[in-house]
């Protein structure tokens, strides 16, 4: 499935994308971004971080709250409307992507989803995609659709948030430095933290719970195995302004995605938030709940409601800081770390987002449906500038570093080395 389209030839990099005779970056009309899911936390994220780092787009926030809309487009500026779009309802959506240059699909949960409607409009009516996925079934699916994306002449990324999204360029970047120095990549772990729900509202917590429902798959030496939801609970240190804490085996994307096209034979992904008693709490979910209720999308929506203005509240004291660790174990016995991290997961989010649509209206992605990760000159040509602009406003961002360099607090075992 995505195996099949890896490791493609480079080729050349098309003309910026915009529909009509302009470009994305210069002369003819300025290009036009969609936003679904805009009046929504991550959506609305993305929105103003599109406004902020080009400030000649013209953006489009989709949503079907009329009140949040007009609210956020008060504060994007004359460069902003708002319309309203429900996403299930194919024949508004295709109405909506007519006049746009690329669509931000940002109207998660993912989870349970059994049709790819917006990544089908998007092929309907030629607009090139992004999407902020987060479930494996669902990115498996949106591969698919690779063949036809490559027939209409749109290029598409999906899984293409901060995680995954930036932490599958992170990997990928780790994978080219040890490469480059002769070094062959033997395990990947990719190591989340966050503050409470990071501020992201109720669709962040919903896919949490979602998640617990699911088998996680993890490679080990090239073998595909399942383990318990939110168990292998780990210590992980992830640097100044967030410490060491605890994180535990979830079902994601990038695991399955970066096994194939990195080729790194071991991968897994952990995730852990704050305050502890949150982790207990999933962990009785996973442990205690019958995976029927945590995979049935409309049971899941009925406990968010009931549980969310604890979560809203609890959030107002944790914060909503967030961190990405990924690391990569090679054969001549190097270790070597990317880490990032946020005070804020609904502002990260945006920008991180906002890089990849950035990347997609400058030309940069060949046509196809790809993953974040694929070949430079297929998916994502600058990852330096895609790391640079999603990285704005953190308090700490390192790439290829050896563990003790990013650790609060590294043992020397003598003689100036750490470990």
């Amino acid at each position: 499935m995505a195996g099949a389209t890896l490791r493609l030839p480079s080729l050349p990099a098309p003309a910026a994308i915009s529909k009509n005779g302009g470009n994305g970056g210069g002369g003819g009309r300025r290009s036009r971004v969609l936003v679904l899911g805009g009046t929504g936390r991550v959506g609305g994220s993305t929105a103003t971080a599109l406004s902020e780092l080009s400030p000649d787009l013209q953006i489009v926030v989709a949503g079907r709250n009329r009140e949040r809309g007009a609210a956020l487009v008060s504060k994007l500026g004359e460069n902003s409307e708002f319309i309203e779009v429900n996403i299930d309802n194919p024949s508004m959506l295709e109405a909506a992507l007519k006049d746009v240059d690329l669509v931000v699909h940002a109207a998660g949960p993912f989870q349970r989803k059994e049709e790819c409607t917006v990544l089908e409009a998007a092929l309907s009516t030629k607009t090139a995609y992004v999407d902020v996925c987060d479930d494996t079934d669902y990115s498996l699916r949106a591969k698919n659709y690779h063949e036809e994306a490559v027939a209409a002449g749109i290029p598409a990324i999906t899984t293409a948030g901060i995680y995954p999204g930036v932490s599958n360029i992170m990997a990928a970047e780790l994978v080219r430095y040890v490469k480059s120095e002769n070094g062959e990549p033997e395990r990947l772990r990719f190591f989340y933290y966050t503050a409470g729900s990071g501020g992201a509202g109720p669709t962040i917590l919903a896919t949490s719970l979602l998640l617990l429902g699911e088998d996680v798959i993890a490679y080990n030496k090239g073998e595909k195995i399942k383990l318990k939801p939110y168990s292998g609970a780990l210590n992980i240190d992830f640097g100044k302004g967030v410490r060491k804490r605890d994180v535990y085996l979830l079902n994601l994307p990038e695991v399955r995605s970066t096994h194939e096209i990195l080729g790194v034979p071991t991968v897994s992904a952990r995730f852990g938030t704050a305050p502890f008693f949150w982790n207990w709490g999933m962990k009785a979910f996973a442990d205690f709940l019958p995976a029927d209720i945590l995979r049935d999308k409309g049971k899941v929506q009925q406990l968010v409601q009931l549980i969310d203005p604890l979560v809203r509240a609890v959030d107002g004291i944790a914060g909503e800081r967030i961190s990405i660790r990924v690391d990569l174990e090679c054969s001549n016995g190097r270790n070597t770390v990317g880490l990032f991290t946020h005070k804020s997961l609904s502002v990260s989010v945006g920008y991180s987002t906002a890089a990849f649509a950035l990347a997609l209206l400058e030309g940069s992605t060949q046509h196809g449906v790809w993953f974040p990760e694929e070949p430079q000159g297929i998916a994502i040509e600058a990852r330096k500038v895609l790391l640079e602009r999603a990285a704005k406003g953190t308090i700490n961002f390192v790439m290829n570093k050896p563990p003790w360099m990013v650790e609060t607090n590294p043992k020397e075992i003598g003689l100036g080395i750490y470990v």
